[in-house]
């Protein structure tokens, strides 16, 4: 123990080793885990050594909070949130727990004190490779804000061995690499073996009739294979709130057959655990072989089935009654990957449990909220019925049973109407039969919600519009919005520091008073300050990028930063137009008058996606070019940063003078990363096109620089005719730019490298990359215009940050808690260790 002086007369407080938060009793708290829990002494401890002792003492300290939150939810019966979601891309854990728990200064004194680094023990932390993009990082966001909101919630997903591939770059092109996130062990999470629960796949059903007549359905599995609970507390910011996300680790129920093994088939005797494992060995293994489809469809039923009964089990324990199911949980499916649950409960309520199906039904769509995040049709998953009825026989048998009934209630309000029927009905029946998993959320949830205005009337228009026009009660929208506390005050503290000293800290629990900083546009010196913060982050960045690929930057440039997954909508080649556009000028004209840029690029094409693949090709086959030319010198570079993920997005959002949000409108559900660059001082340039249309009404069209067709405008192309051939017959700057792309330019002569990409854009062009150029050039020499006038630049990167107080993910879990969730705020108070033990205390 150590003692902490109090300010009264007396013996000073003696300070726990285990919660206490001062210097001293970190030191003594790091010490002893680093002798006792790894089993190391300075002289043999390595960095990582020294890391994992940190994140226990830190860990200790979440623990007394997680095991209050738990008492608490436990002993009140706690209606709560239950998150389901393919996906969790958490970032680095260490710095976010220190700066909720308010001890980062401490514990930097601290490990300074010891003569050890603190950067470079944060540095040792592996990132869980939990996600692929938006849709994990989204629901990390709302994991952070509902603790910090003090709202019940669980976080259910899969604990991937290996998450989303590292990238790498070789001659320009992508190469994938196994993320061996796990490979020296995670401090963060607790297994919880003794919860583990069975799930089956495979095999067929049996119909029997019980003694009272009433008819049954048995499923006999095909295999088995046990999930296993790993529990990591997710903190909520300085309060005493720490929920629980719960990730489901497959695991065959014997992993060594003994007795195949003592006939000689060592191989044979660890087959079943290599196949049980399989299901979370990697997140979305590549689904262009049907071997592939079959493992994703079981890991998304593996991860709902473990959930689902895990809260059966929570329910037995706080004696709640079956029938209340939707009383204790709101479950929100985070896109079509968890639909499955909706069949699974079902089964669940009448196979296992022996409710009745309309009692059950009634549970089932009282419980579930379905969030849309796709426009895409091609991203509205659906499954071959061959393949579902092969891995899951009995809820095939179930999504039918809704299907006939929820058809039969369409036909009464749509009668006659058969192909809107053939439309809504949760079976398409054209060509091969597939299980459409967007029309089963649909129908199995209460509420159905998109994730930015224009999206949200989409949903409604065009891709749920048969659902609509059925439910119309059902749709709300709630924008997405990411959590300041990572996105602001872990990646960017000097800004923050600054914005605390000006305005105090109120505005990290409550983001709408950054609106307090607007009146400060106007001073020189706050200004000033404003451009010195961003010029010395944007050194650290340009120092990280050299460091990483060698390419020397200018931090007096303008950093023009794209980084997200890359996608044809997304249109990153449309940005490298623009890119060649300049280089064109330079050439044409070595005394042509042009700001200087950096163009930075980060982000990850899906392994069988070659296109994208071929896009990201282009990007580093332009910047050899453009780096190396003498006569572009400094006034253009490209950068492509590879591996991005949450601790590049760190570096880079803080550090960006210019945001790339250029998808086509229309096409783009949200985005988050738009809302992260807007917070930290980025100006946007962007189409009309998910939340940028609520960013540039929040922060004024003055300070937005917007280009290109609108939603509406792109939907009017497809009717009226569109010929991208003619606007390049038309175009003398994008014919040019297009020709040296076609003519080798950039592939030391070879015209058949980016002949796909070219023929894309002059024979189709479906997102309309040409019929967007000229604006876009346009829209980008007024940016160029308007950096050159730094004082201005300044203030409207002021007002930027200022106005996106409403882009809080605060915001929208209250909304959701609100208008979906019904789920009301729990306060937690700090228990001690007699207390959580009383029972065996007495």
């Amino acid at each position: 123990m150590s003692a902490r002086p109090r300010p009264d007369a007396g013996p000073p407080e003696l300070e726990d080793d285990r919660t206490g938060l001062s210097k001293a009793a970190l030191k003594r708290a790091f010490l002893d885990n680093l002798y006792y829990v790894q089993g190391k002494f300075p002289a043999l401890a390595s960095k990582h050594d020294y890391y994992m002792a940190l994140a226990y003492t830190v860990r200790d300290r979440l623990l007394r909070r997680w095991i209050s939150t738990a008492s608490t939810y436990t002993r009140e019966g706690s209606r709560t949130v239950a998150y389901f979601s393919a996906e969790f891309l958490l970032g680095p854990h260490l710095v976010n727990n220190l700066i909720n728990l308010g001890i980062e200064q401490p514990v930097r004194e601290a490990i300074r004190d010891l003569g050890l680094s603190f950067e470079e023990l944060v540095g040792q932390e592996e990132e869980p490779g939990l996600g692929n993009g938006g849709l994990g990082r989204l629901a990390a966001c709302y994991l952070d804000s509902m603790a910090s909101l003090e709202i019940p919630s669980l976080g259910y997903g899969i604990r991937y061995e290996f998450g989303i591939f590292a990238q790498s770059l070789r001659d320009g092109w992508q190469v994938e690499q196994t993320d061996k996130w796990l490979r020296n062990g995670n401090p963060w999470e607790l297994p919880r073996p003794e919860w583990a629960v069975e799930v089956k796949l495979g095999g067929h059903t049996e119909r029997y009739t019980d003694p009272t007549g009433r008819a049954h359905v048995r499923w006999i599995a095909g295999r088995r294979v046990m999930g296993i609970p790993y529990d990591t507390p997710i903190l909520g910011y300085r309060n005493n709130t720490a929920n629980t996300l719960r990730l489901w680790r497959a695991e065959a129920p014997e992993s060594f057959d003994l007795g195949v093994f003592n006939r000689g088939d060592y191989y044979g005797a660890v087959q079943q655990k290599i196949v049980s494992e399989n299901i979370s060995k990697v997140l979305y293994p590549n689904d262009e072989q049907v071997q592939g489809k079959e493992l994703r469809l079981e890991q998304q039923f593996f991860f709902v089935s473990c959930s689902l009964q895990d809260m059966l089990r929570i329910m037995r324990g706080q004696k709640i009654p079956l029938e209340r199911f939707h009383e204790k949980f709101a479950v929100q499916l985070n896109d079509t990957h968890p639909a499955i649950a909706i069949a699974e409960l079902m089964r669940l309520l009448v196979d296992e449990q022996g409710m009745e199906w309309s009692a059950a039904w009634s549970v089932t769509t009282q419980c579930f909220g379905y969030t849309n995040h796709t426009l895409l049709p091609e991203a509205l998953e659906r499954w071959p019925l061959s393949l579902i009825s092969r891995v899951l026989p009995r809820h095939v048998e179930i999504v039918m049973e809704i299907n006939a009934r929820f058809l039969e209630e369409a036909r009464r309000r749509f009668a006659g109407e058969h192909e809107r029927l053939a439309r809504l009905s949760i079976i398409d029946e054209y060509g091969e039969r597939h299980m459409r998993m967007a029309n089963l959320a649909s129908v199995g949830s209460h509420a159905i919600n998109g994730v930015a205005a224009l999206h949200s009337e989409l949903l409604k228009r065009d891709v749920l519009a048969d659902f609509h026009a059925l439910w119309p009660e059902k749709f709300f929208n709630v924008t997405n919005g990411v959590t300041p506390r990572r996105w602001m005050a872990l990646t960017n503290p000097r800004l923050t520091r600054f914005l605390c000293g000006v305005i105090g800290d109120g505005w990290l629990r409550d983001l709408e008073q950054l609106r307090r900083i607007e009146a400060h546009s106007e001073d020189a010196g706050f200004r000033r300050e404003w451009r010195y913060i961003k010029r010395s982050v944007k050194e650290d960045l340009a120092t990280y990028v050299r460091r990483i690929t060698g390419i020397s930057i200018d931090p007096e440039s303008l950093f023009d930063v794209q980084v997200k997954r890359i996608h044809e909508y997304k249109r990153q080649h449309l940005n490298v137009l623009h890119i060649v556009a300049l280089y064109h000028r330079i050439k044409s004209d070595p005394n042509a008058q042009v700001q200087p840029r950096t163009f930075i690029f980060g982000g990850k094409a899906a392994p069988g996606y070659h296109f994208a693949k071929l896009m990201i090709k282009l990007i580093n086959a332009v910047g050899e070019v453009v780096n190396n030319d003498p006569a572009v010198g400094d006034r253009l570079k490209v950068v492509f940063l590879p591996n991005y993920n949450v601790t590049n997005g760190q570096r880079v959002y803080p550090a960006a003078d210019l945001s790339e949000q250029i998808s086509t409108a229309g096409k783009e559900a949200s985005g988050t990363g738009n809302m992260k660059f807007s917070m930290n001082g980025a100006l946007t340039i962007g189409t009309l096109d998910g939340a940028n249309v609520e960013i540039r009404e929040r922060v004024g069209a003055e300070n937005f620089f917007l280009f290109g067709l609108s939603a509406a405008e792109v939907q009017a192309s497809w009717s009226n005719g569109y010929e991208p051939g003619a606007i390049y017959r038309d175009n003398a700057e994008l014919r040019a730019v297009i020709d040296l792309i076609r003519d080798g330019h950039f592939s030391g002569g070879d015209r058949e490298l980016f002949r796909p990409l070219v023929d894309s854009l002059l024979y189709g062009d479906n997102y309309r990359l040409l019929a967007d150029f000229q604006s876009y050039v346009d829209s980008q020499a007024s940016v160029s215009a308007a950096y050159a006038k730094r004082d201005t630049w300044t203030r409207m990167s002021i007002l930027n940050v200022a106005r996106m107080g409403w882009f809080s993910s605060d915001r929208s879990i209250r909304e959701y808690c609100r208008d979906i969730w019904h789920v009301e705020p729990v306060k937690i108070a700090l228990l001690g260790k007699d207390q959580t033990n009383a029972d065996l205390l007495q």
